[in-house]
């Protein structure tokens, strides 16, 4: 059976950060896997020896596409949001990319952020989330972006969406970090010898090398799982009851 997963991301480093795990795992399992990535991350405050955003930008992009090699990653794509500010961004149409990407991609399985965030409460991160949210179930509905099928798309419903779930908090604001709400997880995927892995693709990002310096115990100490929620099914059933990404997928 051929499977296809979709990971949409804020940031360069986020697959690597938050999603290597999972992209590993579902290569192992012979899927085509791809990386979605909104930003190019210029406005990071790690710009390593970069000298202007667009520079930066350049480096990300690079970082990137290194850490997708290494993650084993199908198609990687890196677009051209502004860093940051996605939550300035025209809601609609950008959840219309997405659903046009979904539509003629066909995965079956989505993956993006939860809605508090991630770990370091990124608003970007947040309307990554609200907005492949959004995609997942729109792009099933022939209400929705019908231009779209005007081009030869067809509606197509992804049978599965999980939020990356937050294994610890890290902000500058400790109120901020008080009064955020966790999101649950219903799957926890132990990594093991993936672990090396994954830290060798979060190292590709020599830019923000300065970020995993200072979690570095932490860090290390997460890269043993990955944990997620399942968000949406075609199957009616408890979010407990899901075992594996690819668990009740079907042909499509």
């Amino acid at each position: 059976m051929a499977y296809r997963l979709l990971c949409v991301t804020a940031h360069p480093d986020d697959e690597s950060g938050g999603f290597a795990g999972a992209l590993l795992t579902a290569h192992a399992r012979g899927a085509e896997t791809t990386v979605l990535c909104l930003t190019e991350g210029q406005a990071a405050t790690n710009r390593g020896e970069t000298r202007s955003g667009a520079e930066l930008a350049a480096v990300r992009r690079a970082e990137f596409e290194a850490a997708c090699k290494v993650l084993k990653v199908t198609h990687s794509e890196v677009l051209h949001f502004p860093d940051g500010e996605l939550w300035r961004e025209n809601f609609y149409d950008l959840t219309g990319l997405l659903v046009r990407r979904i539509r003629a991609d066909r995965p079956q399985v989505v993956m993006t952020f939860g809605g508090e965030g991630s770990v370091n409460l990124h608003r970007d991160h947040t309307m990554v989330s609200v907005m492949t949210t959004a995609a997942f179930h729109w792009a099933g509905r022939s209400f929705a972006y019908e231009e779209q099928f005007a081009e030869g798309l067809k509606p197509y419903g992804p049978q599965k969406l999980y939020y990356s779930c937050a294994p610890f908090l890290m902000n500058r604001n400790a109120d901020d970090v008080a009064r955020a709400r966790r999101i649950p997880y219903s799957l926890e995927l132990k990594l093991g010898p993936l672990k090396e892995t994954k830290f060798q693709a979060f190292s590709q990002h020599t830019s923000q090398l300065e970020v995993m310096q200072r979690a570095r115990d932490i860090f290390e100490h997460l890269l043993e799982v990955e944990l997620y929620q399942l968000a949406a099914s075609r199957i009616e059933q408890p979010a407990a009851a899901d075992k594996d990404l690819f668990d009740g997928v079907v042909e499509d």
